[in-house]
């Protein structure tokens, strides 16, 4: 595991190229080239203070209380005491300050722990071990095995023959599958002599610092020659050196200017929804506070011109101050008085609301990985509630949906079908852990990891049935895979892709073990003989044949050409004698499609000694030739290609992440769209959408963009917007909105499509679609499609479709991934989702959110995410209707004490209600509150769409709240202050201070539990404990001691103890309550009995249902027909076929080694015949496939393996 800086720090001016000179530190250092140390953390010790405060002060609702603390030390204006603002208001400052400073710290240690590793530099001739952080730009590092790559280096030379080494990029992609780069000739002569490479004076002129993990173009200039450079000889930052013992490096970029920290992206203070639409109401409240002050202002003008001179004489004025000055001072002591509308402790609630749902992710046990000891980790505790209004989910495929593992499955040979298990009654039988495998003991070169379950295919390997030996062998022979051993007898395939890799170990355990290869040699085991291939030609793969062949001579002389690739491409360049089997094994390969497995077709030709003598002459002229090359040698792979004959297809599963499927299905149900952002190529991806119900067969069309200019990519998109909405009208889809300070931005609204539709498209398609012109037309089609994939994107495009969909949609985007071509999406979507557990853990330090596995997913939004966001909703609705009936009562007051600022409370109540009386009953639902248990969630994913349209908190549900609160506070006033005035015995301003006070508590306490749908014995304690809290300290503020200690400070001696003695006092108290209540409760009653939502409905159910809900049935595993051909596996890059036969791709050289095979086939008779043995044998008792017997006869039924007599 590493750990990589989260920020980028950019050059001040833009860099155009890159100059540098190796072993030369003073001529690079004047460049003022970044060094290699990272710094990701905001503060030290001395800016902290200054700092934060004045990033908290930056916030609009701590400065207005910052301003209300200014104007309560004026005397003049003030009617509190200066304590009830002070107070809440450190304790907020403090409270976020000391979670900046952990969070900076934790930022510091992180930063501490990379810069200050270990790695071998040369300085002045020696190396030297050095930290991370000296590095410089032009140094020369030597690297060992499974270090990981300090910086950005051009690779000089290394242990391996030919200066290859091999990587591994997961901390960049995710892959775990070896790379391989190869140092230039004229560096690799340096070797590893410290003195030649400290005379090294080598210039390089490159790109500057960017992003584009998959390119680099520059030029070394050394002795006077000039060599090109590309990305095959850079080594990235975040690489990890594998199976290579040392390799010397010269660092072209450093720290931030490295690939990897560039495409960590801007690093943005994310906001959720809720936080933007408070930021827009608390404005609207500071409004309408000043205009309530305005309002009380005017009324103490009048009142002082019309009713103030008779008062002179009890309250003389002050020299100079007149009804204006007055209704002046009057304004700013209502605005302190009637703060309580946005009162402070609303942002402490929120942070502990937050905090306490960010524990419940990280304490989930269900979200928690054993096998990699990976608990579900919230990293940032600001965005749990916007989890609960997802949309669109933008995932990475390998890594993330898949384990990046293929696992050979099922085959057809010659017409047979192999992989499947049947019990004596001959029903296909469902494989899963139990399920008892073949037993490879009698090879005892065979992969202990692989697996297989049908065990006819063995019983037909050790019967010497040619099909399936000649099946076999070509897979051992038609790949690029390289051998090791570990120790003696063990070996490693290190596969450029896993497909080949799954490909020839599925061939070693059935008998035909690939040992090792020259550049023109291929040594194999076969059934435990030693045989050697001359390997005459590499027909390589790329992604307009789709398909790959070799050409080898067998020990006997024979010549044969072996040919894998997509069964599409493969059927067309076939014998006409093979139709039958075709229809056979089309029959099986629609099987396997239908099962979501990536299928390959496999087939053969022997060929004439003359025919490829003249054709290997014309190869060579082409291949040297200097215009088109590639065409040239296309026209010539496709002569040779020709009157192929089948011999089967192999069924390889890219083995899903557990629960993937289900996963999908879950999110979909709950109206979130999933979109696919992959570098693989077209086929490849697609066929994970299948497997993993992304795409669906029942779906009524898959749309593929590939246009190569913007015409065709924009006529591509309008016929699929035709074809799903043939009446649709583009401007009506298409709002204009604008934000504060902010110019208008187009809006891409929903629209209703008829059917389900999904939507690919590739790299090169989508560049043009996102151009300005084009980018809304590609929005609007793919927001109609049901699921997108896109193809071949780089990690630039991928951030650019989440900012596409995130600037023109009205929707909360979250983007999932699991590699360093992840961060950018992770950084730009409002959620960002990191999978860790596995090697590479970059997405995970840049993202909000990390769990191990994607299934977890659901899990996060269903129920952590809906509930977070049920939670908040509540609390802000019950929060504002608390405090705005709170305040209310002010205003109403104010018309019956002459607007003289006269408080309706007493001090120490208006300073307790907040943080003392009202605080924990509200956290208490807002912590544990849920309308139904996790269960009912999953089982009713519809319960989340109200988050995704807002339903739950919005302008219209503030408004009625402010609503709801204003008809409460007169009920509030005016009954208790009607009962004071007809009572003798509580008359006086203490007394109906008192009476209203507690009415006030009664009120809002009620509401809460008509609010709160899930009671816990919290719950109940913190409602009843604020209740008896608040009397308690009524009383001990309202006694004798108290005011004999400080009369000033507690007025109201005796007044608790008399009024709440009244039984006048406690009916008005219910009357209140009733009042209050009745209107809430019958709009419920006829909401739910008219227009119940979806809320109503499925809490009913529970009710009903009076117990946790029966487990999900089992869902059984459908096999679908597909006549699908596109989803071959065959994920190979090109260029490796030639790197093969220069040998540039060798390790070590080749040692023929006896094979230790104990030989279990039968030795071949003289009239042995092959056909009855393939067609009718059945080593497990039951009948074969009938279309297997009608296929003709064909020339390899008589090519045997000589067994050697001493096996």
């Amino acid at each position: 595991m590493s750990f990589f800086g989260l920020d980028c720090v950019r050059n001040k001016e833009p860099e155009l190229e890159r100059k540098l000179r190796a072993n030369d530190r003073e001529y690079n250092i004047s460049l003022k080239y970044a060094t290699n140390a990272i710094k990701t953390s905001k503060y030290n010790f001395f800016t902290f203070l200054p700092l934060n405060l004045f990033e908290q002060f930056q916030r609009i609702a701590n400065a207005y209380f910052l301003f209300l603390l200014v104007l309560q030390v004026i005397p003049e204006i003030s009617s509190l005491s200066w304590f009830t603002t002070v107070v809440p208001l450190v304790l907020v400052l403090s409270v976020t300050a000391a979670k900046d400073a952990t969070d900076d710290i934790n930022r510091h240690r992180s930063d501490n722990q990379v810069n200050n590793r270990k790695v071998q530099v040369l300085i002045d001739g020696k190396l030297r071990s050095e930290k991370w952080m000296s590095v410089q730009v032009g140094d020369i590092i030597k690297l060992e095995n499974n270090q990981f790559v300090t910086a950005d280096l051009l690779l000089l030379s290394s242990s391996e023959p030919l200066n290859l080494v091999y990587i591994e990029t997961a901390e960049l992609d995710g892959e775990t599958n070896l790379k391989v780069r190869q140092a230039l000739p004229v560096t690799g002569d340096l070797g590893d002599d410290v003195n030649k490479l400290a005379d090294f004076n080598g210039e390089v002129h490159c790109e500057p610092p960017n992003n584009r993990l998959d390119r680099f173009t520059g030029t070394l200039s050394s002795a006077g020659q000039k060599y090109a450079l590309d990305n095959e000889k850079i080594l990235l930052r975040g690489c990890t050196l594998r199976n290579t013992d040392w390799c010397f490096g010269l660092v072209l970029f450093g720290g931030p200017e490295t690939k990897l920290m560039q495409n960590c992206g801007k690093s943005t203070f994310k906001r959720t929804s809720v936080d933007r639409l408070m930021n827009v109401l608390v404005l609207c409240i500071f409004g309408f506070l000043a205009f309530m002050c305005s309002i009380l202002a005017v009324g103490n003008y009048c009142w002082e011109l019309d009713e103030g001179s008779t008062f002179t004489a009890f309250l003389p004025r002050q020299n100079g101050s007149d009804a204006a000055f007055s209704s002046f001072l009057t304004f700013w002591s209502y605005v302190i008085i009637l703060n309580t509308v946005v009162p402070i402790s609303l942002y402490v609630s929120v942070e502990i609301i937050r905090l306490g749902n960010s524990f419940y992710i990280d304490w989930d046990r269900k979200m928690y990985h054993g096998r990699s000891d990976t608990p579900a980790e919230a990293r940032t505790t600001t965005l749990n509630e916007e989890l609960g209004q997802i949309k669109y989910v933008f995932s990475d495929k390998t890594g993330t949906l898949t384990q990046n593992i293929m696992t050979f499955n099922k085959c057809s040979i010659h017409g047979k079908s192999y992989g499947d298990v049947f019990d004596y009654k001959g029903e296909r039988l469902e494989i899963n852990e139990g399920t008892e495998t073949v037993d490879f003991s009698f090879n005892p070169l065979a992969d202990p990891r692989f697996t297989f379950h049908d065990h006819a295919l063995v019983e037909a390997v050790k019967l010497e049935t040619p099909e399936v030996h000649a099946f076999f062998r070509l897979l051992a022979l038609c790949h690029t895979v390289m051998a090791g051993e570990k120790k003696e007898g063990q070996l490693v395939y290190q596969a450029q892709s896993p497909d080949e890799g799954a490909l020839v170990t599925a061939a070693r355990n059935f008998g035909f073990v690939f040992r090792s290869r020259t550049p023109d040699s291929v040594s194999i085991v076969e059934m435990g003989q030693q045989r050697t291939y001359q390997l005459l030609a590499i027909l390589d793969f790329n992604n307009v044949r789709k398909r790959m062949s070799v050409i080898v001579r067998s020990p006997e002389g024979k010549l044969s050409l072996y040919c894998k690739g997509a069964d599409t491409m493969v059927y067309e360049r076939l014998h006409r004698s093979c139709s039958k089997l075709m229809d056979a094994t089309t029959e099986h390969l629609n099987e396997f499609a239908g099962e979501g497995l990536r299928t390959l077709a496999l087939a053969y030709k022997d060929l004439d000694e003359d025919f490829f003598a003249q054709w290997k002459g014309r190869h060579h002229e082409a291949s040297t030739a200097l215009d088109d090359r590639e065409g040239k040698l296309d026209q010539l792979y496709e002569e040779i290609e020709r009157d192929l004959l089948l011999l089967g297809a192999t069924a390889i599963e890219d083995k899903l992440q557990d629960g993937v499927p289900q996963t999908i299905e879950q999110l979909s149900k709950a109206d979130i769209k999933i979109w696919v952002l992959t570098g693989d190529k077209q086929e490849t991806a697609e066929n994970i959408g299948y497997s993993c119900n992304l795409l669906r067969e029942e779906m009524n069309d898959v749309f593929v963009i590939s246009g190569n200019s913007p015409e065709d990519v924009r006529q591509e998109l309008r016929n699929a917007q035709t074809a799903m909405k043939p009446d649709a009208v583009e401007d009506s889809v298409i709002s204009q909105q604008r934000s504060l300070g902010k110019k208008a931005k187009a809006i891409i609204t929903d629209e209703v499509v008829n059917g389900e539709y999904g939507l690919v498209i590739n790299g090169h398609s989508l560049a043009y679609a996102l151009e300005r012109g084009m980018e809304l037309d590609f929005l609007r089609t793919a927001c109609m499609c049901k699921a997108v994939i896109c193809c071949r994107v780089t990690p630039l495009q991928k951030a650019q479709v989440v900012e596409l969909v995130k600037t023109h949609k009205k929707a909360v985007t979250l983007a999932i991934g699991d590699g360093a071509n992840d961060v950018s999406m992770i950084k730009v979507a409002h959620i960002g989702v990191g999978i860790s557990g596995q090697e590479g853990m970059q997405a995970v330090l840049s993202s909000d959110y990390s769990f191990a596995q994607f299934r977890f997913l659901q899990r996060l939004l269903l129920v952590h995410g809906r509930w977070s966001y049920l939670r908040m909703c509540k609390f802000l609705r019950y929060f504002f209707y608390k405090n705005f009936t709170f305040t209310f009562v002010h205003f109403w007051y104010a018309f019956f004490c002459g607007f003289s600022a006269q408080t309706v409370y007493d001090e120490w109540f208006i300073t307790l209600y907040n943080l003392v009386y009202t605080a924990l009953p509200v956290l208490g639902m807002s912590l544990f509150d849920q309308d139904v248990n996790d269960a009912w969630s999953f089982q009713h994913p519809q319960l989340y769409v109200p988050g995704q349209q807002n339903l739950y908190f919005s302008k219209t549900a503030f408004v009625k709240c402010a609503l709801h609160s204003c008809y409460s506070s007169l009920v509030l006033f005016f009954i208790p202050y009607a009962a004071v005035s007809q009572a003798k015995d509580v008359a006086d301003y203490q007394s109906f201070a008192v009476l209203t006070q507690t009415c006030l508590l009664f009120a809002v306490t009620i509401q809460l539990g008509l609010e709160m749908s899930y009671w816990t014995a919290v719950n109940t304690v913190f409602v009843l404990g604020s209740l008896v809290m608040y009397f308690a300290v009524t009383f001990t503020m309202y006694s004798d001691g108290l005011f004999l200690l400080l009369p000033s400070a507690f007025p109201f001696v005796g007044t608790a103890r008399k009024s709440l003695s009244q039984p006048n006092v406690w009916l008005t108290i219910v009357l209140t309550s009733v009042l209050c209540i009745l209107p809430v409760v019958t709009y419920r009653f006829l909401l739910i009995q008219l227009r119940p939502s979806i809320n109503d409905k499925v809490m009913f159910k529970v009710r009903r249902a009076k117990a946790t809900p029966p487990p999900p049935p089992r869902r059984t595993r459908i096999r679908r027909t597909s006549s699908r051909r596109s989803g071959y596996a065959f994920s190979h890059a090109q260029g490796y076929g030639d790197l093969v036969t220069s040998g540039r791709f060798l390790r070590r050289p080749a040692v023929s080694r006896p094979s230790g095979f104990s030989h279990m086939g039968r030795a071949a008779a003289a009239g042995f015949s092959p056909m009855g043995r393939s067609a009718g044998y059945s080593p497990t008792g039951r009948a074969q496939q009938g279309k297997a017997q009608e296929v003709e006869v064909t020339s390899l039924q008589m090519y045997r393996t000589i067994s050697d007599a001493a096996l």
